[in-house]
C-alpha cells in the first residue's frame, strides 16, 4: 500500500512536471531522456523531487533556450536485470537521447554496457563503485564522487591515533568490493594490519548477522570500518548493540556511504550507533544552495535533502546544458538490416547524437548546488570530506580532510600551523566514543574469552623497593609493587593497544619464597606457570 501511494505521487509529479513544460514549450524542441530508479524507496524520492525541480528552475531562468527535457521514467524494482531491462526499454519506445541514473551501482554496471553499445550516455548521481571506473567507457559519466576518493581520509583518522590493526566489514556486492583494494592500499601505506574482513550478505538473516559480529567479538582488535547501504547498516548496528560491541574501548567508522544518509536511518538504527565516526561528503555553504535548502524545508517537511538529492539536481542541470548547446540535428537512431542475424540489443539501432553529445557533456562547467560541477576523466573530483561524530539523533561535525593539508578542525586553517600540531586534539574537536567514553579507545585488547598475560613475580626477601610482594592487611589480597613493577605498569598504559595481565608471586602457602629467580624462569620456560 506504502508503495503504490509513493507510485501515485511520483507519477503525479511528473505529470505535472511535463504538463509545465509543454506549456513552455511553444516552438521548443522536445527531448525525451531516460530515468532510471528504484520507485518507492526514500533515496528516489528525494532525487526525484530534485530533477523536477531542477527542470522548472533551469527552464524558467532560460525562457530562451530552444530545448526542453522531457524526463521518461523507467521503475528497476530495486532489480540489477530490472535497471538493464528499464534502460532497453526506454531506448527502444522512447528513443531516448541520455539516462539518468541507475541508483546502485550494480545495476549500473549492465546498464554502462548498453549505453556504450549503443551510444546512449549514462549519467549516475549515485553509483559510486570504483570498479565502474574500470569499465573505461567514455558514455558513462559519475555526477558523484567515486568511493576510493574517501580512503585516505579514513586512513588519517587511522595514523592520528595510532591505531595498528582494523577489521573491515563491507557488503557482499559490488559496492561492499569496490572500495576494497584502495582502503587495502591506503592502510597498506601507514603500516596498518588487516587481520580480518567480515563480508556480510545484503539479505542476511539477524541469526547470520549475530554469528558474524560474535565471530569478532573474539578477536582482539577494537576498530571496525564499515562500508554498506543504509539499510543493511541500520540492522547491523542493533546487533553491535545487542551483542556488546559497542562499549568503551571500541571504535567505529563510517564511509561516507552510510554518513551521508545518516538522516534516513530509522530511530532505533541511530540510537544503536551513539559514538561512532564517519567520513561525510562535504558541501559547502552558499547563498544559493540555503535558499534552496529553505525552499525544500518548506515543500517538502517530512523528507530530509542529502548529497545524493544535490547530485542529481546538479546532473540534470548538466545534461540540459549540453543538450542545449549539442542542438537538435540528428537526434535518431541508425537504421539496422533486419534481413540479416541481429541481436534484440542491435535492432535497436546506435545513436547518432550520442557521440557529440558526450563530447559537450565532458566540457560542461558550472556552480552547482553541490559545488563545483566539472567532470574529470567521466567523474566529478572532490577535494575536501567531513568528519562528524554520530551523537543522540544525529550527527556532529568534528572537523574536516583535505588533500592539501590532511585533517583540521576548521578550513580556514592554516597550512603552516598545521605542521606543528602535536596532539589529536589539535586536529578535531572533542570526541564522544562508544560508551559515552571521552578517552580514545586503544584499539586492541586481549577478549574478554581470550587468554591473559601470566606474570610471574619473584617473592624477594631484599631490595623489596624494586619488586615487593605483601599482603593488604585490610583486603588480604596480595599487593605487586616497586619500581619494576611501576615501570611495567607505565610502559603498557603507553602501549597503542590494551594488554590484560595477571600478577603471581612465586611463593609458597605460607608466604616463603617458593625459590629463587632461576627456578621462577624454569617454571615460566617449560610451561608451569598455570600452577602459580
Amino acid at each position: 500500500m506504502k508503495r503504490n501511494k509513493s507510485l501515485l505521487v511520483f507519477f503525479i509529479s511528473i505529470i505535472i512536471l511535463v504538463e509545465l513544460s509543454r506549456g513552455q514549450n511553444n516552438r521548443k524542441t522536445e527531448v525525451n531522456v531516460g530515468v532510471v530508479t528504484d520507485v518507492g524507496t526514500v533515496l528516489s524520492d528525494i532525487e526525484m523531487r530534485c530533477i523536477n525541480l531542477s527542470l522548472a528552475d533551469f527552464y524558467s531562468s532560460r525562457p530562451q533556450f530552444q530545448t526542453r527535457l522531457i524526463p521518461n521514467i523507467a521503475d528497476s524494482r530495486n532489480d540489477v536485470v530490472g535497471a538493464a531491462a528499464a534502460a532497453l526499454k526506454l531506448i527502444k519506445n522512447k528513443q531516448v537521447m541520455a539516462i539518468l541514473g541507475p541508483q546502485t551501482s550494480m545495476q549500473a554496471h549492465f546498464m554502462i554496457d548498453i549505453g556504450q553499445k549503443l551510444q546512449v550516455p549514462i549519467v549516475s548521481y549515485s553509483a559510486t563503485s570504483p570498479s565502474l571506473t574500470s569499465l573505461r567507457s567514455p558514455y558513462f559519466f559519475r555526477a558523484t564522487y567515486e568511493d576510493s576518493f574517501q580512503v585516505n581520509a579514513i586512513s588519517s583518522i587511522i595514523k592520528l591515533f595510532g591505531w595498528r590493526e582494523v577489521v573491515i566489514v563491507y557488503v557482499d556486492n559490488t559496492f561492499g568490493e569496490g572500495i576494497m583494494p584502495h582502503l587495502t592500499d591506503a592502510l597498506q601505506e601507514i603500516n596498518v594490519r588487516i587481520p580480518y574482513r567480515s563480508v556480510i550478505s545484503l539479505n542476511a538473516t539477524d541469526h547470520e548477522i549475530s554469528l558474524e559480529l560474535s565471530k569478532m567479538m573474539t578477536m582482539p582488535t577494537r576498530v571496525f570500518i564499515v562500508h554498506m547501504s543504509t539499510s543493511l547498516a541500520s540492522r547491523i548496528f542493533t546487533k553491535i548493540n545487542e551483542i556488546g560491541l559497542m562499549k568503551a574501548g571500541y571504535v567505529w567508522i563510517l564511509t561516507n556511504g552510510i554518513a551521508d544518509q545518516l538522516s534516513s536511518i530509522n530511530e532505533t538504527g541511530i540510537e544503536a550507533m551513539q559514538g561512532v565516526l564517519g567520513v561525510k561528503t562535504y558541501v559547502r555553504k552558499f547563498k544559493e544552495l540555503e535558499k534552496f535548502r529553505a525552499r525544500w524545508r518548506k515543500m517538502f517537511p517530512e523528507m530530509e535533502l542529502n548529497a545524493f538529492g544535490l547530485w542529481a539536481y546538479d546532473a540534470v542541470t548538466a545534461l540540459a546544458i549540453a543538450i542545449e548547446e549539442a542542438g537538435t540535428n540528428n537526434m535518431t537512431f541508425s537504421n539496422v538490416d533486419l534481413g540479416r542475424n541481429v541481436s534484440e540489443l542491435e535492432a535497436l539501432g546506435l545513436s547518432q547524437y550520442g557521440p557529440k553529445l558526450i563530447q559537450i557533456l565532458s566540457q560542461v562547467q558550472f556552480k552547482g548546488l553541490a559545488g563545483d560541477f566539472r567532470f574529470f576523466k567521466g567523474q566529478l573530483q572532490p577535494s575536501v570530506f567531513e568528519i562528524v561524530n554520530v551523537i543522540g539523533t544525529k550527527e556532529r561535525s568534528i572537523g574536516f580532510w583535505t588533500e592539501e593539508i590532511g585533517l583540521v578542525k576548521k578550513l580556514d586553517q592554516e597550512q603552516q600551523s598545521v605542521g606543528a600540531l602535536s596532539t589529536w586534539k589539535d586536529h578535531l574537536k572533542h570526541i564522544i566514543w562508544p560508551g559515552e567514553a571521552n578517552s580514545v579507545p586503544k584499539g586492541w585488547e586481549i577478549p574478554t574469552n581470550g587468554k591473559r598475560l601470566r606474570i610471574g613475580v619473584p617473592k624477594r626477601t631484599g631490595y623489596t623497593d624494586l619488586v615487593g610482594v605483601r599482603k593488604d592487611p585490610i583486603t588480604n589480597s596480595q599487593v605487586v609493587e616497586g619500581f619494576c613493577i611501576a615501570f611495567f605498569k607505565a610502559v603498557t598504559e603507553a602501549m597503542p593497544y590494551d594488554v590484560s595481565y595477571d600478577f603471581f608471586p612465586f611463593e609458597k602457602s605460607d608466604g616463603t619464597p617458593a625459590g629463587d629467580h632461576n627456578d621462577l624462569v624454569y617454571k615460566c620456560i617449560s610451561g608451569n606457570m598455570a600452577r602459580l
